[in-house]
C-alpha cells in the first residue's frame, strides 16, 4: 500500500521552513502532495499559479512529491486524492492552539484522515511567510530564508 500524505497550505510565498518539513515528509510518506490553497481569506502576494510554480522549481530536487492547487475543504482534497495524512508544520507553541483546532475539525470532517505535525529545523523555526514578506517589501536581505527564485520573485513584487 501506499501512503500518500498531503501538505496543504497557501504557501504566498513557499519558505525554508517549509522546504524542511516537506523534505522530512517525503522520507516518511510514499507520496506528497503539496497543496496550494486556491481559495482563502488571506490576502496573497502571488496568484495561485505563481505560488505553485514557486512551490514547484523551489521543490525540484525531491521526487516523491506533486506541486497542485487546490479550491475548497483540504478533507475534501485529501479524500479525493487518496491521501491518509495530512501534514502540518508548528513553529512555536503559539502555532499549536489553532493548527489543533483545525486538526480537530479536519477529523470531524473526514475521520479516517489523520493530521500530523511536524517541526522545522530550529535554525527555521522563526521564518515565516509574512515576515519574509515584510523585510523583502523594505529591501531587506531575505536569501538565508528562501530559495533564490523566490527572493528573485519577491524583489519583482515589491520593486518601488
Amino acid at each position: 500500500m501506499q501512503l500518500t500524505a498531503i501538505y496543504p497550505g497557501t504557501f504566498d510565498p513557499i519558505t525554508n521552513g517549509h522546504v524542511d518539513i516537506i523534505a522530512r515528509a517525503t522520507r516518511m510518506f510514499d507520496k506528497v502532495i503539496v497543496a496550494i490553497a486556491g481559495s482563502t481569506s488571506k490576502p496573497t502576494t502571488f496568484s495561485t499559479e505563481q505560488r505553485t510554480q514557486l512551490a514547484s522549481s523551489t521543490l525540484s530536487f525531491l521526487d516523491n512529491i506533486i506541486v497542485c492547487s487546490f479550491d475548497g475543504l483540504v478533507t475534501d482534497f485529501a479524500h479525493e486524492q487518496g491521501a491518509l495524512v495530512i501534514v502540518r508544520g508548528l513553529r512555536a507553541v503559539s502555532d499549536f492552539e489553532y493548527e489543533f483546532q483545525m486538526a480537530s475539525m479536519n477529523r470531524q470532517l473526514k475521520s479516517e484522515i489523520e493530521t500530523m505535525f511536524l517541526t522545522p529545523a530550529e535554525h527555521l523555526s522563526f521564518i515565516s511567510s509574512s515576515l519574509v514578506k515584510e523585510i523583502a517589501s523594505l529591501g531587506g536581505d531575505i536569501s538565508k530564508f528562501v530559495h533564490e527564485n523566490v527572493a528573485t520573485a519577491l524583489q519583482q513584487q515589491f520593486k518601488h
